[in-house]
């Protein structure tokens, strides 16, 4: 299984709930339509008192089976509509992007 990441970082006039609503409710779901996709998962930063802020505001994990078919996810209308609704809520400049090897080290609860 293939794994693209994404490392957002919000649009500067966008509160954290804004931004954190906008992902969950209107852009989760287009691409959660994405031809193709196996897994979606987002992940949000945690307040905590030993912990400070980190320089994103959120990572984004996007399961396909094989570079072949998440191509063809990027490539396909819901792909368009994924990648044009991005300048609504992300700045474009700071965030990242890439395909990674997950390597489990751990994993108890199997």
């Amino acid at each position: 299984m293939l794994k693209f990441m994404v490392v957002i970082c919000k649009r500067q006039d966008m509160s954290d709930a804004e931004f954190q609503s906008y992902l969950k409710n209107i852009h989760g779901p287009l691409a959660q339509k994405l031809p193709g996709l196996r897994r979606y998962v987002q992940n949000f930063p945690q307040e905590g008192p030993q912990r400070n802020r980190p320089a994103w505001d959120a990572i984004v994990e996007l399961y396909f089976d094989g570079r072949e078919s998440m191509e063809a996810a990027w490539a396909s209308p819901d792909g368009a509509a994924s990648d044009a609704d991005l300048p609504l809520f992300v700045d474009l400049a700071r965030t990242t992007w890439s395909v990674v090897e997950e390597i489990t080290v751990l994993d108890s609860r199997s």
